[in-house]
């Protein structure tokens, strides 16, 4: 006989409490191994592509690409025996898809552990008749009332066929696929003209219109979630320094034709980056983290890079960073941009930062008032570099001038640290030179 385990939605390790359906990369009689990529999903942090735990084929696929699952949920149902009844002869599945007594029948995936399921398979109203070895067709069998699960079921108590996402969309609408009339698979279409109402305009959006709505969900929703526990936990100031850095940007036009760097693409946040890790050492509160009855000390620099995505703002880490020398920073800082801007930051990525940068400067923005990432006691925020009168040994001249912003908790952070720290920041993008002194 056929054997079908249901998948849930599992918790990444993260603290999962709900994710959104990405990209199937299978579909229903589709066969799969053990850890092989299936489905890519959104969670509040990263995009996710989860493996399949067993080996068999594809019976149904529970959830649509841009339908939001809570963990614990069905998300696909493999049939781990196809061959069943109707091939008794057949060779025995992997040993990978084996079920065991550690595993509870799930094979371990790459990345994370099964999570024990409760999940039971739904009662079939012929239990002698084993379906096609192939595809089972895509609608959901009949089900039982609750009050009643030990009853053979009256024609009037089965729910009509529907497959899974339109069965959810039913229950988010409230609508009783009982009370549709007809014959058939019902659609999305049966159930929103349900929803509707008979007097209800057939046009979903008055004429005209000139709104959109988007749910808040994902990687938006955490960044909102974070900036408001930052912004009303954590006592802000924020500090502003101008500077002259036409020697960085010298520097930067000698390091292009340099051996060591004709292969790496220097920036100014690069020189940034470099800098706020030599200031660390001056400066160490900033790297700290307020910890209710302590504050936290920290001998390393986690350094968080914010970086605009078209999921949203994602803060990667460039780990050590103080251990870095410029020119692995350089490589460390553009191979992080690429991956985050693919979306292909995981969640173990955007963990555990002990200071940000935030570039404004790239959108040709002067400077702001950022906020502190959650967790951590500073943010610096880098602006725009531009030509700019500037007087030098008395003359005025045309220098490139950048303006830097200073955000640091309170709780952690003095004025007198704030400003020796950002005063350090400043010194070194101004004259390179300057760091051999730190």
């Amino acid at each position: 006989m056929p054997d079908f385990k249901v998948f849930p939605l599992p918790d990444t390790a993260e603290g999962l409490v709900d994710a959104e359906i990405l990209t199937w990369h299978v579909k229903p009689g589709d066969e799969v191994k053990v850890n092989q990529i299936i489905v890519e999903i959104e969670t509040a942090k990263a995009a996710v592509e989860l493996p399949c735990p067993w080996a068999g084929v594809v019976t149904e696929l529970h959830a649509e690409p841009g339908q939001t699952v809570n963990v614990g949920e069905p998300i696909v149902t493999i049939d781990v025996d196809p061959g069943g009844a109707a091939a008794p002869t057949s060779a025995p599945a992997p040993a990978a898809a084996a079920p065991s007594a550690e595993s509870n029948g799930q094979a371990m995936l790459v990345g994370y552990g099964p999570k024990a399921s409760t999940a039971k398979r739904r009662a079939r109203r012929d239990a002698t008749s084993a379906p096609v070895a192939t595809a089972p067709p895509p609608v959901a069998e009949p089900v039982a009332v609750p009050d009643s699960p030990a009853a053979l079921m009256e024609p009037s108590a089965l729910v009509p066929l529907a497959k899974p996402p339109v069965r959810k969309l039913a229950k988010d609408l409230g609508v009783d696929l009982r009370s549709l009339a007809g014959s058939g698979v019902i659609t999305r279409e049966d159930v929103e003209r349900a929803a509707r109402g008979p007097a209800a305009p057939a046009a979903t959006a008055a004429p005209g219109a000139r709104e959109r709505r988007v749910p808040v969900k994902g990687v938006r929703k955490m960044t909102a979630q974070a900036m408001v526990e930052s912004a009303y936990s954590a006592p802000h100031v924020t500090e502003f320094l101008t500077v002259d850095v036409t020697p960085m940007m010298e520097l930067r036009a000698r390091l292009k034709t340099h051996p060591a760097f004709r292969d790496v693409k220097i920036t100014p946040l690069t020189f940034a980056a470099k800098a706020v890790c030599l200031a660390v050492r001056r400066t160490p509160d900033v790297n700290a983290t307020w910890a209710g009855e302590e504050i936290v000390y920290k001998d390393y620099v986690h350094l968080g890079i914010a970086a605009a995505t078209p999921r949203g703002l994602v803060v990667p880490k460039v780990r050590d960073a103080d251990a870095m020398s410029l020119r692995e920073l350089a490589v460390a800082l553009e191979e992080l941009t690429r991956t985050a801007r693919d979306g292909r930051t995981t969640p173990a990525d955007m963990l555990n930062g002990t200071i940000t940068i935030t570039n404004v400067g790239v959108f040709g923005v002067d400077t702001g008032t950022p906020i502190i990432n959650p967790g951590e006691s500073a943010i610096l925020a880098l602006g725009a570099i531009k030509d700019m009168p500037w007087v030098v040994d008395g003359e005025i001249r045309v220098r490139k001038v950048c303006q830097l912003s200073l955000s640091f908790d309170h709780r952690v952070v003095d004025g007198q640290q704030g400003s020796q720290f950002l005063a350090d920041v400043g010194a070194v993008m101004a004259d390179p030179a300057m760091a051999i002194t730190f």
